[in-house]
This record gives C-alpha cells, sequence and structure tokens, in this order.
C-alpha cells in the first residue's frame, strides 16, 4: 500500500514544474512537488537567471572600461574582481530559490525533496504510483549525476505532471568533464577567467556567454557549422551582430564543424573544419587551442531513470512524446500533453523544442488546466518570443522572411517589410545605445503583423509589445494610431510599423 495519495503529482521544480504545481493548487488539487535538486530548476539556478546578473555585469563593464570618457568618467584604474562576480551571480540564484519555498508554503503545496521514479500508470481505478528515495546531486556537473539512496515510500496521485527540463548535449569524442571542456552550468562557475576560450555553437546561449568573456578580454573563437551566427534569427539580425562582435575583437567561424578535441596539460586543441553540403573538409582542417572549450550545441530531455522500463514510456529524439508536435504550424491546437501512460502528461524542455522557460510555463499551465476540466486557449507557438541576451540585446517573434518565402510567399505581394535603424534613434542616442534595428514584417493586404526581429538596447523588453500585438491580430495601422511615448525607446517599433507602411518618418 501506498503511504500518501496526492491529486497531482509534479516531478521537477523548474519553470514548468513550479508553476504547474501553483496552478493545480489553486484549483483546489492536493499537490506535492518532487525535486531532487534546488526548486527553480536549471533555469533560476543554472540558467536563465544566473547568466543575466553575469551579462549585467558585462554591459557595466563594457560601459565604463570602453565608453567612460564619452561619458566624463576618469578612474586611475579599473580592475575587475573575478570572485565576486560570480558570487554576485550565485546570490542572486539563492534569493530566487527561497522565494519558491515561499510561494509553496503558501499555496500548501508538499515540497518532497528526494529523486521519483515512476512505477506505474493509471489503470482503471488504480492511481499512479511514484517511489520517493533519498538523493544526492552533484552540483558542479552539466550532466549532474544523482546518486539514489534508500527507498523512503511510495506515493499515488491521480495524475502525474513530469516537468524534468533538459540536459546540455556534448560530442562523442567531447565528453563534458567539468574542467576543460565545459557546458553552460560549469562556464557561470569558473573560478577563474580563461585566457582563451573556444565556444562550439553560435546559438543563443553560445553567444552569450561568447559575449560575456569577451567583454573582460579573455580571447573569444565561436566555431558554428551553419552559415550564421543565431541561425534561427533573421539573417539581417545575424550579420548585424557578426558586424559588431567582430570589430569587438571576437572570431566567428561559420560554415565550420568540429571534428576533435584533445585534452593536453595546458587546456585543450580543438580540430575544426570548413562544413560544406553536410560534409567536414578535412583537406583544409586546423588546430585550435585555448584553455577550454564551451559546447553549446544544444539539449536533449532528461527523463533517465525516471521511467521504470516495464511501463514502456514512448519517446522520440531524446525526448518524451505526447500529443504536442513540436513545430507543427497552424491553428492552434488543444493539447493536453499527455504521454503514452494514462495519467501522466508531461511539459516543457523535456517534450522538445522550443527549449524556452516561459513557453514550458505556459504549457504547465495550460496542461494543469485541462487536468482540473478547463477549457483553457490553446498556445500559439507560433507568437513565441525569442530572446538573446547578448549586447546588443536580440529578440525576435513570428516569421522571418526566410520562413514567409519557404511558405511561397513573395515580399510586396504577400508581404511588407518596415526597418527603422536606431542609428538617428533619440533615446538611443541619448543612452549610448544606437546599434541596432527594429524590422516589421506585416501582411498583405490587410497589415496584420507577421514577424518582428529587433537587435539593440532593449531588444528583450521591446519585443512584448509585437508578440500581443500579434497575439491579437493586430495590424501595423493599429500601431501606427498608437502613441509612444517620447523619448523612449519603444519609439522605434511605432517607427518600424510606419516603415512598414511607406510612412517611417524619422529615417
Amino acid at each position: 500500500m501506498a503511504d500518501r495519495h496526492f491529486d497531482l503529482v509534479v516531478i521537477g521544480g523548474g519553470p514548468a514544474g513550479y508553476v504547474g504545481a501553483i496552478r493545480a493548487a489553486q484549483l483546489g488539487m492536493k499537490v506535492a512537488c518532487v525535486e531532487r535538486d534546488k526548486l527553480g530548476g536549471v533555469c533560476l539556478n543554472w540558467g536563465c537567471i544566473p547568466s543575466k546578473s553575469l551579462l549585467a555585469n558585462a554591459e557595466l563593464y563594457e560601459k565604463v572600461s570602453r565608453e567612460a570618457k564619452d561619458w566624463g568618467l576618469i578612474f586611475e584604474k579599473l580592475d575587475v574582481d573575478w570572485p565576486q562576480i560570480i558570487a554576485r551571480s550565485r546570490g542572486v540564484a539563492s534569493k530566487l530559490n527561497k522565494g519558491i519555498e515561499f510561494l509553496f508554503k503558501k499555496n500548501k503545496i508538499e515540497h518532497i525533496h528526494a529523486n521519483a521514479k515512476i512505477i506505474a500508470g493509471r489503470k482503471g481505478n488504480s492511481p499512479c504510483k511514484i517511489e520517493i528515495a533519498d538523493a544526492k546531486v552533484q552540483d558542479t556537473l552539466t550532466h549532474a549525476p544523482t546518486t539514489v539512496g534508500k527507498k523512503r515510500e511510495t506515493i499515488t496521485a491521480t495524475n502525474v505532471l513530469v516537468a524534468t527540463g533538459s540536459v546540455a548535449r556534448d560530442l562523442p569524442f567531447a565528453r563534458f568533464d567539468g574542467e576543460k571542456i565545459i557546458g553552460a552550468r560549469e562556464a557561470m562557475t569558473l573560478p577563474a577567467q580563461p585566457k582563451k576560450l573556444i565556444v562550439v555553437g553560435a546559438g543563443a546561449i553560445g553567444m552569450e556567454f561568447a559575449y560575456f568573456y569577451a567583454t573582460y578580454g579573455t580571447e573569444v573563437t565561436v566555431v558554428e557549422m551553419l552559415p550564421r551566427i543565431l541561425p534561427v534569427e533573421d539573417e539581417e539580425v545575424s550579420k548585424e551582430l557578426e558586424k559588431l562582435y567582430k570589430k569587438f575583437s571576437m572570431t566567428l567561424m561559420t560554415n565550420t564543424t568540429t571534428t576533435k578535441v584533445e585534452k593536453t596539460k595546458a587546456g585543450v586543441k580543438v580540430t575544426v573544419a570548413p562544413f560544406k553540403d553536410g560534409k567536414a573538409d578535412a583537406k583544409k582542417a586546423q588546430v585550435l587551442e585555448a584553455d577550454k572549450v564551451l559546447l553549446a550545441i544544444g539539449v536533449k530531455g532528461r527523463y533517465d531513470g525516471l521511467f521504470d522500463d516495464s511501463l514502456g514510456l514512448q519517446t522520440v529524439k531524446d525526448h518524451i512524446k505526447t500529443d504536442y508536435v513540436p513545430g507543427e504550424i497552424g491553428d492552434p491546437k488543444p493539447y493536453t500533453y499527455a504521454t503514452s501512460l494514462p495519467g501522466i502528461y508531461a511539459v516543457g524542455d523535456v517534450i522538445g523544442p522550443p527549449w524556452l522557460a516561459h513557453v514550458a510555463s505556459e504549457e504547465a499551465v495550460v496542461c494543469v488546466e485541462r487536468i482540473a476540466g478547463h477549457d483553457p486557449i490553446a498556445i500559439d507557438y507560433t507568437v513565441v518570443p525569442g530572446c538573446t541576451y547578448c549586447h546588443p540585446q536580440v529578440a525576435s517573434v513570428g516569421f522571418t522572411e526566410r520562413a514567409l518565402k519557404e511558405r511561397g510567399m513573395k515580399a510586396g505581394k504577400d508581404y511588407q517589410v518596415g526597418k527603422y535603424s536606431l542609428m538617428a534613434h533619440g533615446k538611443a542616442i541619448a543612452a549610448g545605445q544606437n546599434k541596432g534595428f527594429v524590422k516589421i514584417i506585416r501582411g498583405l493586404p490587410r497589415g496584420e503583423i507577421l514577424g518582428a526581429h529587433i537587435i539593440g538596447d532593449q531588444a528583450t523588453e521591446l519585443i512584448g509589445e509585437l508578440t500581443l500585438a500579434r497575439r491579437l491580430e493586430a495590424t501595423s495601422e493599429e500601431i501606427n494610431v498608437t502613441i509612444h511615448a517620447h523619448p523612449t525607446m519603444y519609439e522605434a517599433v511605432h517607427e518600424a510599423s510606419l516603415a512598414s507602411e511607406g510612412k517611417l518618418i524619422h529615417g
């Protein structure tokens, strides 16, 4: 017999898990959340939040080290206290971690600090069963191994929500060791700043860390297999950031693949080669040397040891399979996020792209509300903002021009583009942040917002207006007649919208 029963057991305490647990409690369910590490998951403890603390540090350092004279600031000596930079980041994570504990107590959610293993799904009147055991997590490694100890109890649940997130991918010939071959988790807590760093992968994570370390003087080389950095973003945005970062003394090697990583006494030797037509040109390979190599090549769902093998859980491409189909485009569908096992649901990174904390949280809310018998508005996955917090920031929502062309749409006939440079933008000049642009794509003939792409200061904040506009199917005309406060960065959105109709004023 089980020791205790819950209406819902949430496994994982990250952005999907803790949000889903709170919403379930609000709906009157008896809820437990099992988390073997710290509440907040990777996002709060090792990802989104502490990394933004580090990036805020880097932006401040960039301003006072490179632009001090422009601002009328004079320093006799500017130095860096590296341990304090790291300590501040860890302090930010710790503070928010305690905040989730408070929210659990407020909502009467039982927090079970342990390892969970699902041993049975729901069968008829028989509930799901979860074994609870002691767990010890090693915090210092990207693939943090968990030692499962003594079994404590078996609990049951009417429903189970799996929200165990993801883990960084490494390479078959380059496994994480936490010292010379590292992932994002180690990159946030290095005890000393490396003199040379090779970053493999030029997506959001790779470029954020490339910016952070390059700002403090690390010699950074970025290796990307695809033709450009930030390959999922608008091509003009990628080219603009590439142009700025080459001036920033960052080496960017696109159309280049990594073929070998060798650890040496001094650091690492990384063999790279030109990549074209799906093949590496071994004859033109070269060896790069650095203190460390950071692998930022993507993530995979983390559910190792979570399900008893006898259950036969269905998976796809290293993620748990649900009724949600990643990348599916069309009218929003009422996904339930049900797995192949009755009574067991999964949300967030563990079920696949877009691997974003804000998507994970929303999936959890929708899933729990459906479990409770409600009919929530389905998530529209074409209205998900994507953000990269390097400097200048990059943000986008909706379709790129390339995606529209792949769908058979033509510029001037099916859509129109408006672009506004920040070079002449009043607030941007006043703030010393006039690099970048805002680009808006509107559909024809109605003028609905099909996509928006921003590179510049506060881009990750500005994208909010355009995300809402797309969600409400607003038109460029409606943005045009909305008065934007002056002087603000938000006026750049207004100008880009005007430009999409050939009415640009300040450009």
